[in-house]
């Protein structure tokens, strides 16, 4: 992690919006279908113009405004996929299957810390989380094991805030401008999240995390405060 801000460029291969639309069994709304576009768009403070989010309890808002998922991981998902019998009606064939804003190839997990700010198009953005994967990917990829497995394999994506408004495109270029937390790489923070729940030491730091959103912060503080690990199932079955 301590290459230099200007040796991380990649290129945008995709930009994603979608509208809500009734999703799954109960039919509740959602915005997690998303169809790529050409056409530049305007990176406001709460995401990308024309994209909905149908639970804005949960997903969107200022610490969720964009989410980002590695194209890179999508061989392992067909594999996975079809080891459990699920063809997820070819949903990862092309770029959103996810739910993400952005997709590129050549940034994953293991590459982005907490608190990096790139520069989005002509939008300036700031990593401030990863991805809590919930019940609704079950249902996107036909497979009910599918947010456990998300979560299992730490490949989650990640959210930026957005830091300066701006404009984004297919084509542009996501450059690395700054990185305040070279010791906490998104696959650490999650390895503290999902593998070594109660690890004390690493909890305290992600509590003091300046750049992490408060809601993971928050997480933080209660595991400590409690010295046990939240429920998830909910979360994770929908149930």
């Amino acid at each position: 992690m301590s290459e230099p801000a200007s040796a991380m460029r990649v290129s945008i291969d995709a930009v994603l919006t979608g509208v809500v639309r009734p999703f799954g069994p109960k039919g509740v709304p959602s915005g997690i279908a998303k169809t790529a576009t050409r056409a530049r768009i305007r990176v406001s403070a709460t995401g990308l113009e024309g994209d909905g989010q149908g639970d804005p309890r949960h997903h969107g808002g200022p610490e969720k405004a964009l989410h980002h998922y590695a194209f890179d991981h999508y061989p392992a998902w067909r594999l996975a996929l079809a080891e459990q019998g699920a063809a997820g009606d070819g949903v990862l064939d092309t770029p959103g299957a996810f739910g993400e804003n952005l997709s590129t190839t050549g940034l994953t997990e293991a590459d982005v810390c907490i608190g990096d700010r790139f520069r989005l198009g002509t939008a300036l953005v700031e990593v401030s989380q990863a991805r809590q994967p919930c019940w609704k990917l079950n249902h996107r990829f036909g497979y009910a094991g599918m947010s456990r497995a998300v979560q299992q394999s730490l490949r989650t994506g990640w959210y930026y805030r957005v830091l300066e408004t701006g404009e984004v495109a297919a084509g542009d270029v996501l450059e690395l401008v700054a990185r305040p937390c070279p010791g906490w790489p998104l696959h650490r923070l999650l390895q503290v999240l999902y593998v070594n729940r109660l690890d004390y030491a690493a909890l305290e730091q992600m509590a003091a995390l300046a750049p992490l959103a408060e809601s993971w912060r928050k997480l933080a503080r209660q595991r400590l405060e409690r010295r046990e690990v939240e429920a998830m199932e909910r979360r994770l079955s929908g149930e």
